[in-house]
């Protein structure tokens, strides 16, 4: 079984939407990141700090999807990082209300030391020098490192992020900060020019929109699925992530062939992510429901044309 390190935050969220909201719940990009990763084959690890408010169940929930918590350190007179927002009618936009650093200021990652030799490494969103950190901590040259990051990094830390951005394998971003990171309007030119920073592929999200995988030579466009009612983006993005990085680990096939099913597996994982508030949605979800809504993809996707 191949073995996948999952470095990003496990955290409280606070999230109001046009559907309701919520109090303090379980969020974080290591924990969306985890969930959708624990619907495939794998040995996957989350490193990561949490506070001494941080509830035992919320670990036990992890540790019953099979994901490794030995990573997680917990600091008991520490509180946990925390992120509260409001989305809009639309719901593609939102504010950020508080941002509390917490623990979260003075993390240290330790990778568990059989860890250090995964196969796959995916990197969930958070300072460029911590990335770094655990990419030196590898033992061994993993097959695949993943790189999620974003416009705030580029803002802040763009040396430490050009640093890790050269180390990395595949990167994923929306579009927005795909033309901010690369200068470049032309999704198809701004891909091509992150990919001379270092990354074989580069995908991009567009939400609602699908996504985008690039490598030098090739394209390839994944739809998202049309949904009746979307209840709570938070999350998506670092569902799909974790679909992507738990499918290419499953398979042990890091060929652009298998990123186009990964992209396709990740889309599915975070179409169920918005249909409810936080991790709520991905705590129930079957396999049944996984297959069938993959069903629907193929479905959407697949075509006969005659070509005269």
């Amino acid at each position: 079984m191949s073995k996948l390190l999952i470095v990003g935050t496990v955290a409280f969220d606070a999230i109001e939407t046009p559907f309701g909201k919520t109090d303090k719940i379980l969020g974080g990009a290591g924990t969306f990141i985890g969930l959708a990763a624990s619907y495939f084959n794998v040995d996957a690890a989350i490193v990561s700090v949490v506070g001494g408010d941080f509830p035992e169940k919320y670990l036990a929930l992890l540790e019953d999807r099979n994901i490794e918590v030995s990573g997680i350190e917990v600091v008991p007179n520490g509180k946990t990082f925390f992120w509260s927002g409001r989305y809009h009618n639309d719901m593609n936009s939102r504010d950020t209300l508080a941002t509390e650093l917490n623990v979260l200021a003075d993390f240290d990652p330790k990778v568990p030391a059989n860890y250090k030799d995964a196969e796959v490494v995916m990197l969930g969103n958070l300072h460029p020098t911590i990335q770094l950190d655990v990419i030196k901590q590898m033992t061994s040259t993993p097959k695949l490192i993943i790189l999620d990051t974003m416009n705030f990094w580029m803002d802040n830390t763009w040396d430490e992020l050009m640093e890790v951005i050269a180390k990395v394998d595949v990167i994923t971003i929306n579009d927005e900060e795909a033309r901010q990171l690369s200068g470049e309007y032309s999704l198809v030119k701004a891909a091509q020019k992150i990919i001379e920073m270092g990354p074989k592929y580069v995908v991009i999200k567009k939400g609602e929109h699908g996504a985008l995988l690039f490598d030098h030579d090739s394209i390839f466009f994944a739809p998202a699925l049309p949904l009746e009612e979307v209840f709570d983006p938070t999350g998506a993005g670092d569902t799909f992530a974790g679909g992507f990085a738990g499918y290419i680990a499953s398979r042990q096939d890091i060929s652009f062939e298998s990123m186009k099913n990964a992209i396709i597996y990740g889309s599915n994982l975070a179409s169920f992510c918005v249909e409810k508030f936080g991790t709520q949605r991905m705590e129930t979800l079957t396999t049944k429901e996984v297959r069938d809504r993959l069903k629907q993809f193929k479905r959407l996707t697949q075509f006969e044309i005659e070509l005269t």
